[in-house]
């Protein structure tokens, strides 16, 4: 019997600038501003969705304040425990992008993992952090210390992958080896060289690991940060690296595609790139 999963993306331009209200307001104006996205999928039968890196605040990372610290929030948390409401009520797993805060002065770019009847089922902390023009990722972000780790949800195996991640081969192909058999990457990604590269690293990614992703992106322009203009284009690509289904670069959108997981069955029996490694000659790859 196929195993057909209707999946969604969530690409959200920002609800509240600085200067219209304080960091709990900004976050209280974006969350309310999913919730309808959220409610839709749950309509659509959606059975796995996926939000947007951080996806209650602005991009921040833009200069480095301080002040944003205060967004920081423990996971599971007060987001996540209202997340799992929706996840429960409409029997949806959830992947849930926040800013963790393990203890005060330790935070990390995070993504909760939902179970669609409302479990926590764990996070993925953002391995990669970027510090250059304009992304300050390592004034704010500590480097992800979990691992990559698979999480089997009821519909299922689920890695995640975070933004400036999707740049290395060799955590995609750890999520490979780990089970994953959708692969979510939350991000955002402004106008410039990252367009391009936006949809040739991560169909590569699912070609030479044999598994879907599910790729999320912002829309607009957020002030008064002006890192650039967010360009959306969240899209699904399945084993095959065909892109099978892409939003708008300037709407807000809930973005739902329908998928067989039994291709990953098909794919790898005719190219067995993992019986066909050879990690014994990688050496230099871990090498410091």
């Amino acid at each position: 019997m196929p195993r057909i999963i209707k999946s969604g993306l969530i690409q959200m331009s920002l609800g509240m600038t600085e200067g219209e209200g304080s960091i709990s307001e900004i976050m209280q104006a974006m969350e309310a501003k999913h919730i309808p996205f959220i409610e839709q999928a749950g309509e659509q039968g959606v059975q796995i969705l996926c939000l947007q890196e951080i996806f209650n605040t602005p991009y921040f990372c833009t200069g480095q304040d301080a002040a944003w610290y205060a967004s920081a929030e423990t996971v599971p948390g007060p987001t996540t425990e209202r997340m799992s409401v929706y996840a429960k009520k409409y029997n949806m797993v959830m992947i849930v992008p926040v800013y963790e805060m393990e203890q005060s002065g330790v935070y990390y770019n995070t993504a909760a993992v939902i179970d669609a009847d409302g479990t926590y089922l764990g996070k993925y902390r953002k391995t990669h952090i970027p510090q250059t023009g304009g992304f300050w990722e390592k004034f704010f972000f500590k480097p992800g210390n979990l691992g990559y780790p698979v999480f089997e949800t009821k519909y299922a195996k689920v890695g995640v992958y975070i933004c400036y991640d999707r740049h290395f081969p060799e955590g995609a192909r750890c999520l490979g080896l780990n089970g994953a058999e959708i692969v979510y990457n939350p991000s955002a990604t402004t106008v410039g060289q990252s367009q391009y590269l936006w949809k040739i690293e991560q169909p590569a990614h699912a070609v030479a690991n044999a598994y879907f992703m599910g790729c999320i992106n912002r829309v607009g322009t957020e002030k008064p940060w002006n890192l650039g203009r967010f360009y959306g284009t969240s899209y699904f690509v399945n084993p095959l690296g065909e892109i099978t289904a892409t939003a708008s670069e300037d709407k807000d959108e809930l973005l739902v595609s329908e998928f067989d997981l039994d291709l990953i069955t098909q794919v790898r029996g005719k190219w067995q790139f993992y019986r066909d490694r050879r990690p014994e000659m990688y050496d230099e790859i871990v090498e410091p």
